[in-house]
């Protein structure tokens, strides 16, 4: 766009202060971070929000109609002087329909930018040539507007209205660009964090500490904390479960095979079946001993015997106390 200009005091054309100065805040707050960073950072993919089909709208909406508002109240290219005979509202009229049809530069580039972020990843260095591709494409249709369409505009030298374009189509376009980026990061921070806190957190159910043996029947007779419990041995249809009291061995006899306990509460415990007449709690083995008689379990309290482990059930016995040893 081509900036407005004035006659100073002695007759020359300035371009007003204040929006250089807003022109070189807003392009270094928006790019001095991208060109500043270090190589890696340049390549680093940009966020995927920012091409977005739905940002990508908002993006269109927000610059054209700050476009609209900024020649309108600023008039940066001296345009009033290119309707001077008509009212206000006419030039409000034909001033926005030259805005969007310049705006349609960054219609098409952004459609071009989501096709081809949907295959492809963006880097930070292919964002910022293509932002400076449309300040460079919008400023030339600007310059070749001043400089054919108005009738002064033939006198006028083409190089500094495209320089002064590039000034004010910079600030249309970055000024935009950069609230919007701040409003995407900000939702896109925002909708993780409302997501986060609709999840609900996973309560992990402990375990069931407390051993339940039933008898043939399917009665319970007794309950034992798995921490108490420290082997069952069994003969013929008997079983007799081994226990710690308050600290004291004890036992209890019930009528049930290891064969059931070992199908009901072996699965997910400490409990393994190690021979076909013991299963045994290896939270309470202290010792796993080889000896030419065979291997044997030492439990980790007194007055209780080594529980055997045979050839049929080593391997399970192995396995299962490679998962609870430390």
């Amino acid at each position: 766009m081509d900036c407005g200009t004035k006659k100073s005091i002695t007759g020359r054309k300035n371009t007003p202060q204040w929006k250089c100065g807003l022109f070189v805040c807003i392009e270094k707050y928006t790019f001095a971070h991208i060109f500043l960073t270090p190589h890696k950072t340049m390549n680093n993919e940009i966020p995927a929000y920012l091409y977005d089909k739905s940002n990508i709208t908002r993006l269109i909406l927000l610059t054209a109609v700050f476009a609209l508002l900024f020649i309108n109240i600023f008039q940066p290219f001296g345009s009033r002087g290119w309707y001077p005979d008509i009212s206000d509202f006419k030039y409000f009229f034909f001033s926005s329909l030259i805005i969007l049809t310049g705006m349609l530069v960054v219609v098409v580039s952004r459609l071009i930018m989501l096709a081809y972020g949907r295959n492809h990843a963006i880097t930070y260095l292919q964002y910022s040539i293509w932002v400076l591709a449309e300040i460079v494409s919008m400023s030339l249709f600007y310059s070749l507007f001043s400089k054919f369409i108005p009738k002064e505009g033939a006198s006028r030298d083409f190089l500094d209205i495209f320089h002064k374009s590039t000034v004010n189509t910079s600030l249309v376009l970055l000024l935009p660009y950069s609230i919007l980026w701040l409003y995407f990061s900000w939702r896109d921070k925002n909708n993780i964090l409302e997501k986060m806190a609709q999840e609900e957190p996973v309560v992990e159910i402990p375990k069931k500490n407390l051993i339940a043996f039933p008898d043939e029947k399917g009665e319970l007779r007794i309950s034992i904390m798995l921490e108490n419990l420290l082997y069952v041995d069994s003969a013929d249809n008997y079983a007799t479960i081994h226990y710690l009291n308050k600290s004291k061995l004890s036992h209890f006899l019930i009528r049930n095979s290891l064969k059931w306990m070992e199908e009901n509460l072996t699965k997910d415990s400490p409990l393994v079946r190690c021979h076909r007449s013991y299963v045994v709690n290896l939270d309470k083995v202290k010792v796993l001993r080889k000896t030419k008689d065979g291997i044997y379990l030492e439990l980790d309290a007194v007055n209780t015997p080594d529980i055997p482990v045979s050839k049929t059930y080593y391997e399970r016995v192995m396995t299962k106390f490679s998962q609870y040893s430390v």
